[in-house]
């Protein structure tokens, strides 16, 4: 019942119905979609995990607005700063590194299983951290602002895009076996793929209109697919 309601408020917010701005009282919405107030309190939790709504203690909850220019700038920029982050740390990363990596990957499989996002993210922004960890202090401040912005649109796409847990679980695999094998120019593919998937997905599902063109370019610059 409460992923029916979340489908449903899911939809008319990303249609406009429910514009960027609207006040959400869940009482009020309950009564509208005809359910109780238990299966709209976990979908109002999900659209928050998404980034879709605000909501704060004591304070109604709001519809944010998704800008898919703002989408397609970030991963634009996160896919050349961080083909050229990993690039400039594969060479450097040392075993230890690449266990940690491992140990990190079958955490956040396991997290998956179990539903925590929120450990789940912890996790995942550390298994890129170490995979860029080289470069200097200025370009990992960017690349984590980057990434920070970029955890709205993971959230949209693994609640919004069925299968889109699992194919970041074979990327994450793939990124840590070229990194294991040195293959650098793999890694960097594997990267750049990885984040223009996700950035093209979220697109597809909540602007299908806007032509993603920062992001298909960084793509072709750094020799992905476009």
């Amino acid at each position: 019942m409460a992923l029916d309601v979340h489908g449903r408020l899911r939809a008319m917010i990303l249609s406009g119905e429910l514009p960027p701005g609207s006040a959400l009282l869940q009482a009020e919405m309950a009564r509208k979609l005809g359910v109780s107030r238990t299966p709209m309190r976990e979908a109002f939790r999900l659209l928050q995990e998404e980034g879709l709504i605000d909501a704060r203690p004591d304070q109604r909850a709001r519809v944010r607005a998704v800008d898919p220019e703002d989408l397609d700038g970030v991963y634009g920029a996160r896919i050349m700063l961080e083909t050229l982050a990993v690039t400039t740390t594969a060479k450097t990363l040392t075993g230890e590194d690449l266990d940690r990596m491992g140990d990190l990957l079958d955490r956040m499989k396991a997290l998956a299983d179990e539903e925590k996002p929120d450990e789940w993210y912890a996790a995942h922004r550390e298994f890129h951290g170490v995979a860029t960890r080289a470069v200097g202090a200025q370009l990992r401040r960017t690349l984590s602002s980057h990434a920070e912005q970029s955890e709205r649109y993971i959230r949209l796409a693994q609640l919004g895009v069925p299968g889109s847990r699992g194919r970041a679980h074979k990327e994450h695999e793939a990124l840590l076996e070229a990194l294991k094998a040195g293959d650098v120019d793999g890694a960097a593919r594997v990267v750049a793929g990885h984040l223009a998937r996700t950035a093209l997905s979220v697109l597809a599902d909540v602007a299908p209109e806007y032509e993603p063109v920062t992001t298909r370019s960084a793509l072709r610059l750094v020799g992905g697919q476009a």
